[in-house]
């Protein structure tokens, strides 16, 4: 229970890390369908992404992982089919310059947007799942 309830609140705040960050995610009531999109992409990603790992097994097991993002954009996708009120319409980052590094303007929409949004959730659920342990 305790690792179930650690899940969703680390879904939660990356999230809501990842909308701040970066432009073209939408909740449209609000906090009511933030909270709501959390738990169910915290539920989805504990229940639908090892199904999908485990199907997409044979060509991980081929490129050493770097399909495992697959699953990712599997489980954003079907969120944003079960929930109307969460919408990704693009992905739009503004950029970053400082003095040792230069990140352009990103800027995509449907299919490359979801993909995206799920590379910086699992960067940032990475990250905070491994602060945590």
């Amino acid at each position: 229970m305790r690792g179930i309830i650690k899940t969703i609140s680390i879904n939660l705040l990356v999230l809501y890390l990842v909308s701040q960050i970066f432009q073209g995610m939408v909740f449209k009531n609000g906090v009511h369908s933030f909270i709501t999109s959390g738990l169910f992409l915290a539920l989805s990603s504990m229940i639908v992404k090892p199904l999908i790992n485990i199907m997409i097994l044979p060509i991980n097991l081929i490129t050493f992982g770097l399909f495992r993002w697959i699953s990712s954009a599997a489980t954003l996708y079907i969120v944003t089919l079960f929930l109307p009120d969460f919408l990704i319409n693009e992905f739009y980052f503004k950029g970053f310059t400082s003095l040792w590094v230069d990140i352009p303007v990103i800027k995509t929409q449907g299919f490359f947007a979801i993909i995206l949004f799920s590379f910086a959730i699992s960067i940032f659920n990475t990250i905070l799942h491994w602060i945590t342990k």
